[in-house]
């Protein structure tokens, strides 16, 4: 069974898409609680990319990604992307980053067993979405963008960016991490 597959078995069920004892996870039936599960990874992951700018703002080479991916977007060498255009990239990345969470979540939450609930999501499926979902954005930036969109920058300061693109993705992971269970309960 292919991931696609399970996630899309996953939004077309009926009823709550987990359950634990008498908690129910992700309530609501069908696609429609699928939907508002999606929605809250969304704000789930802007709310961590916009806490992830603090770390970011502290590092000499914090901000190079979303400058190369506004570069990569706009076809432009990273210099001439502004810094509000790379902070807007890096905002829709996150909120992307969290639609991805909610995805890898769901396809997770029908192989693996919840064991038990923090707030509105399974402990198992929420760690391993969480940590899936840090690992791939770190290592897209770090190894597929930043080599070859920001060739000078990858030439002159890999190891230093990638080392600050770690320190703060791993912020990203801890927000993500303590932010979707909560959301994940209100939408």
């Amino acid at each position: 069974m292919t991931l696609a597959s399970i996630v899309f078995v996953a939004f077309l069920r009926t009823g709550p898409v987990v359950e634990s004892a008498d908690v129910t996870l992700v309530t609501g039936a069908g696609a429609s609680g699928a939907a508002r599960f999606v929605l809250a990874g969304a704000l789930c992951g802007l709310l961590a990319a916009v806490v992830m700018d603090l770390p970011m703002s502290k590092q000499a080479d914090g901000f190079t990604p979303a400058y190369v991916a506004a570069a990569v977007l706009r076809r432009v060498a990273p210099e001439s992307v502004s810094f509000a255009e790379a902070v807007v990239v890096h905002h829709v990345t996150g909120a992307l980053a969290g639609v991805l969470y909610t995805l890898l979540y769901l396809a997770v939450a029908v192989v693996l067993p919840p064991l038990s609930a923090v707030g509105g999501v399974g402990l198992l499926p929420h760690l391993a979405a969480t940590v899936g979902v840090s690992a791939f954005v770190y290592s897209f930036f770090a190894h597929l963008v930043l080599p070859r969109a920001g060739r000078r920058i990858y030439e002159e300061r890999a190891t230093a960016v990638r080392g600050q693109w770690l320190r703060s993705t791993l912020v990203f992971g801890v927000v993500l991490a303590g932010v979707a269970p909560t959301l994940t309960t209100l939408v």
